[in-house]
């Protein structure tokens, strides 16, 4: 694990070289004007391992999902998947090559059922054909534990099983890469640990993940690595409890003495 020295400075520990790796993010930048939210990020997951994400609001985490899956452009760095690089792909080409992901807020097609949605993941976002289109969208409805709803409408459904269709939607496209923006966000202490069952089983799979979440004690129970961003940087990286515990992200999150008027 890094973190930061004690003059306030942010260490790095640069990881995105990684043999084998299924996904290997090699010095990130993006920034709206004067906002950088994302400055030389680098990071690598591996296939069947699962890396969580933390860092207060504003750190950069939504957007370093986008811009693996192509709907930001990256300003600088590279992004490799599978040995391939598809830092300039278009996001529909990432998708088909097996990243998938899920949104902070669930937005179905309320009009349709809970299966026509997930069909619409096998469909357009695989781009399997109808038949075996229709076997991966229940397929995805099992493992999110959602397949007693299929003929339900989806605008009809509450906030958990909303969550488990996101997750479903993004099964449905066969992803190798499973990315999930705050999927337990909202959920009760009651409903967290079905959810951390079914990504713990979707990683045990073979399926590379990146969590990013509010909820620690949730992703403590499935990550295998942990990393915190603010403000773009990357603070800290390695074992997850180790990453919690260290001043870095205490500082991140509680403020520290030293780094004020840095």
């Amino acid at each position: 694990m890094t973190s930061a020295p004690p003059s306030g400075e942010p260490s790095v520990e640069v990881s995105s070289s990684a043999p084998g790796a299924l996904l290997e993010a090699e010095g990130l930048a993006k920034a709206f004007g004067r906002v950088v939210t994302a400055r030389s990020v680098s990071f690598h997951v591996g296939p069947g391992e699962a890396l969580g994400i933390v860092g207060p609001n504003g750190a950069g985490k939504s957007t370093l999902l986008n811009l693996v899956t192509g709907t930001l452009p990256a300003d600088a760095g590279t992004i490799r998947f599978d040995g391939a690089d598809v830092t300039r792909m278009p996001a529909a080409r990432r998708t088909a090559l097996g990243i998938g992901r899920t949104f902070q807020v669930p937005r179905p097609f309320e009009g349709l059922t809970v299966f026509e949605n997930v069909l619409v993941g096998s469909t357009f976002g695989a781009g399997t054909r109808r038949r075996e289109a229709d076997e991966q969208a229940w397929q995805a409805l099992e493992t999110a534990s959602l397949a007693h709803l299929a003929n339900t409408p989806a605008g009809s459904l509450r906030l958990l099983d909303r969550k488990r269709l996101e997750l479903a939607r993004a099964l449905a496209t066969q992803p190798r890469l499973l990315l999930l923006d705050e999927i337990a966000g909202g959920l009760t202490e009651h409903e967290l640990p079905a959810l951390i069952e079914t990504i713990s089983a979707i990683r045990d799979s073979g399926t590379g993940v990146v969590w990013i979440e509010h909820i620690v004690h949730a992703l403590l129970q499935v990550v295998d690595r942990l990393m915190c961003l603010a403000q773009g940087d990357v603070v800290a990286t390695g074992d997850p409890r180790e990453v919690m515990a260290s001043d870095a992200v205490a500082a991140v999150y509680l403020g520290s003495p030293d780094l004020e008027g840095e």
